[in-house]
């Protein structure tokens, strides 16, 4: 179902973005648009409340299949004829561009989206017949829409552990016993019984932090590289990482590091011994009581490593089964009377897996909480239970997805394209999403503030689990082999087995996405309906780039990545700024000798919605003639090279959010004012000059502001009074007197505060009342400070100060702001992080406490 409703939005997607289009590539007869438009909302509307009562099978629904074929037909149509006519345009302007295929002349276009729309017409005789002979499906909801999204930020996350007290207080001792010698400590379980999750609880636990010098994770799956396992490591020890290294040479650096001190490392999700066998040597016995976590499905692999002492994670009993599923379902409300009895009944039918319990817990939070709901699902979650344990886990986990509200479909199965364990950056997986098109619009959002309910109701259902990382998500493994089979059995995408190539949509000769990351020469591929494109190689960018770019008209997302042995002089191609369904374009490479000039056509890309480029990007002035012409989609826009913020430029970006520019003379040649013209942005990072006349919109949450000569209090007079502000960075720059002194009503909603090489501030005067919602402060190479005023210890929201290669009096006096602060508030209210340089050498690391991080460079 998900691959059939995919197709139809995106489909429907590519009628609309022409008949919107300023200068549309092809035109469509606008009876055959109408009657596709029909044809499909139709089949849209059907598919929302179309859900048959089927057990899983191996084989996907003939009329889902038939839908999508259509769909994807239509699609292939139309975006064929739109290559074969850009190429036919290119081809004149460059004299470049060659098309060695069958081109789809008008005629053929036409017929073929007859033969759709014949073919549509059918299914549609089919789908009336089902819903006058049996009515439409609803299950265990009504008909869902995307908005419904919005009700799962009122699901409780379940965020403790049930039933493994015992096995938590085993692992404490072990981790903290007298035994001197390096311990190997295995976890086995299967798969969804806890592992990790017991991992991660003891390896927060604050005993544990203070007992070890050092802590790190790593996690290693079943596809493994030695080497990133390594600069995992070091990076979380602060440790620059030379990505010339070999695999022995950062072992060698880990081995440095941690020799001579007590450290904890775990190893999740370890398959195979020859992993263990790899990196064993570059782990020291500095007989020191260290100790080293490994978490696997297999006793054999446990059985096998040396000084080890496994604990096993048992399944939960009736009763603790019954009590996570409640509190998954309903927090600490508990349980209501009249569906205690059912709630027994579910979660004895999980067999106490942790992670079924979980699953099917956030399928309960999204239902209604009805006893007739519950027992469906209970009547469900009964079949299973005489299977053997990964195909009853595996059953239980499909229920939750054929329960999902079509619209998220599509987006659980597309992690399935992601690496095992891989974590993944939410910003990233949105603009995917989107460029895909299976995001249905909604009237009155943008496309990614509706993908981010869908993410956000996927996480509340405890089927997409957030990161280690503050933006990050990923999805466990067995969540991820189901959405590999569906996805197989839908033709949703195939994944090549090195996690390269993604083909979302059939056929894999046409692939939809590819992901190029590794040295070697690209395959012969046709690109012309290629949506996502991300390379990471910059030679490959410069050798095989050139020789497929002319293919790319259909794509929505390109990044083109950057090389890493140095400058090559490579010209970006011209054609890219005609690509007319390009949403996302980023330029990530540092050594292009220039910054790129767009030309003119950059003011006609409608569909455009983020462009990044690292090395920098000089836009033209907009048509002055043409006033209908906005790009209302553009949401970021980074990094402009000397912006010149005019009143026509304002208006043509007027929904923009994000914002990066540096400017290289005074302020007043670019019109900076005009600033307060952008209602819509959230983020700003810019260059300012002595002389600013820089207005801020009082949308902005996050403000980074460089500048060589400014005088800082001029600008922060207009900062302070930004209601909505909750990130400031100020960089270099000077403070008149070297003095700043805050005033009462200023920054109100900040939360996070740097300081960077500003060389003059030596006195720094605040009240707590100054800074009343502040949470980090950070200070890097504020060499001429001299402390940190001790009122920051009042602000009861203040939990991280981070001071980096500054001077020893402000370590003394964070020392005295952190012992202020555990006065008023705690033990464990405020963390002290301090990065020492050379100018620190008359400073003793016996400084390090609890709350007081030393980390001498």
């Amino acid at each position: 179902m998900a691959a059939a409703y995919a197709t139809l939005v995106s489909a429907m997607n590519i009628i609309n973005n022409l008949h919107h289009h300023p200068r549309p590539p092809i035109s469509l007869s606008i009876q055959q648009a109408e009657s596709l438009t029909q044809k499909i909302n139709f089949l849209l509307e059907f598919l929302e409340g179309y859900n048959l009562h089927r057990d899983y099978s191996k084989e996907a629904d003939p009329l889902e299949s038939r839908i999508a074929d259509a769909a994807y037909a239509a699609e292939y149509a139309i975006e064929s004829h739109i290559y074969d006519e850009e190429c036919s345009i290119l081809s004149h302007i460059f004299d470049e561009v060659k098309n060695d295929g069958e081109n789809m002349s008008s005629d053929g276009l036409y017929e073929a989206l007859e033969k759709v729309i014949e073919d549509m017409a059918s299914i549609e005789e089919e789908a009336k017949q089902i819903q006058g002979r049996v009515g439409v499906q609803h299950q265990l909801h009504t008909k869902s829409t995307p908005s419904d999204s919005s009700r799962s930020s009122s699901i409780p996350q379940q965020s403790s552990m049930v039933g493994a007290d015992a096995v938590k207080l085993q692992m404490m001792d072990k981790l903290t016993s007298d035994r001197l010698h390096l311990h190997i400590i295995p976890i086995v379980g299967m798969g969804g019984s806890g592992k990790t999750t017991l991992a991660k609880t003891v390896y927060e636990e604050r005993l544990i932090k203070e007992h070890f010098d050092i802590c790190a994770w790593a996690t290693i799956s079943q596809e493994y590289v030695i080497k990133e396992i390594f600069a995992v490591l070091l990076r979380q020890f602060n440790i620059r990482v030379d990505d010339n290294l070999n695999e022995h040479e950062l072992g060698e650096k880990l081995y440095r590091h941690l020799y001579g001190r007590r450290y904890l490392i775990i190893m999740d999700d370890m398959w195979s011994i020859d992993a263990w066998d790899r990196v064993r040597n570059y782990f020291p016995n500095s007989k020191n009581r260290s100790r080293i976590v490994v978490t696997t499905r297999l006793s054999a692999l446990a059985s096998k490593l040396p000084n080890s002492d496994s604990l096993g994670m048992k399944l939960l009993d009736e009763a603790e089964s019954c009590e996570l599923l409640s509190k998954t379902v309903f927090g600490e409300e508990g349980c209501p009377l009249e569906l205690e009895e059912i709630g027994k009944k579910i979660g004895k039918s999980c067999k106490g897996l942790p992670l079924s319990i979980v699953v099917v817990g956030g399928l309960l939070a999204k239902s209604k909480h009805e006893r007739e709901c519950w027992e469906e699902i209970g009547e469900n979650l009964n079949a299973s239970v005489n299977l053997e344990d990964d195909e009853r886990c595996l059953k239980i986990l499909y229920m939750s997805y054929k329960q999902l509200p079509i619209h998220l479909k599509p987006c659980f199965l597309y992690m399935g394209v992601f690496p095992e364990d891989r974590e993944i950056l939410v910003s990233d997986l949105i603009k995917y999403w989107v460029a895909e098109g299976f995001v249905k619009a909604v009237s009155g959002k943008s496309l990614e503030e509706i993908a981010k309910e869908y993410l956000k109701d996927l996480i509340a259902r405890n089927l997409v689990l957030r990161g280690g990382r503050m933006n990050w998500c990923r999805i466990h493994d067995l969540l991820r082999d189901l959405c590999l089979r569906e996805a197989e059995k839908e033709r949703f995408y195939n994944t090549a087995s090195d996690n390269d190539v993604i083909g979302a949509l059939p056929p894999m000769s046409e692939a939809r996405c590819l992901t190029w990351n590794v040295g070697r020469k690209l395959s012969p591929l046709n690109m012309s309906l290629l949506r996502i494109l991300k390379t990471t190689r910059y030679q490959w960018v410069k050798e095989d780039f050139s020789g497929h770019v002319d293919q790319l008209v259909n794509s929505r997302f390109l990044q083109i990545g950057h090389y890493s042995g140095g400058i090559i002089e490579w010209n970006f191609p011209s054609s890219i700024w005609r690509f007319w369904n390009l949403q996302t374009l980023i330029v990530a490479n540092y050594y292009m000798r220039e910054v790129t000039t767009a030309p003119t056509d950059f003011w006609y890309m409608s569909r455009i919605r983020h462009v990044k480029f690292h090395n920098g990007l000089r836009l033209p002035d907009p048509p002055y003639d043409q006033d209908d012409i906005v790009l209302g989609n553009l949401q970021s826009l980074g990094t402009v090279d000397d912006f010149k913020c005019s009143e026509q430029v304002v208006k043509k970006i007027p929904n923009l959010k994000k914002l990066v520019f540096y400017n290289w003379g005074d302020d007043e040649l670019y019109c900076l004012s005009n600033l307060v013209c952008l209602t819509k942005l959230k983020s700003l990072v810019c260059s300012i000059s002595r002389r600013s006349a820089i207005n801020f919109p009082h949308s902005l949450k996050r403000l980074a502001l460089q500048s060589n000569n400014c005088c800082w209090e001029d600008i922060l007079d207009k900062v302070g009074v930004l209601p909505h502000l909750q990130k400031l960075t100020l960089d270099r720059g000077n403070f008149n007197e070297g003095k700043w002194e805050t005033t009462e009503g200023q920054f109100r909603s900040l939360k996070f505060l740097t300081l960077r090489d500003t060389d003059n501030l030596e006195i720094w005067k605040i009240e707590s009342s100054h800074f009343p919602c502040l949470e980090r402060l950070r200070l890097i190479r504020v060499h001429k400070l001299r402390e940190i005023p001790l009122e920051f210890a009042e602000i009861p929201t203040l939990r991280e100060i981070r001071v980096e290669f500054c001077s020893d009096s402000i370590v003394v006096s964070a020392k005295r702001v952190s012992e202020e602060h555990e006065d008023y508030y705690g033990e464990e209210a405020l963390q002290v992080r301090f990065y020492l340089g050379s100018n620190n050498e008359g400073l003793s690391e016996s400084l390090d406490s609890p709350n007081f991080c030393v980390i001498r460079y």
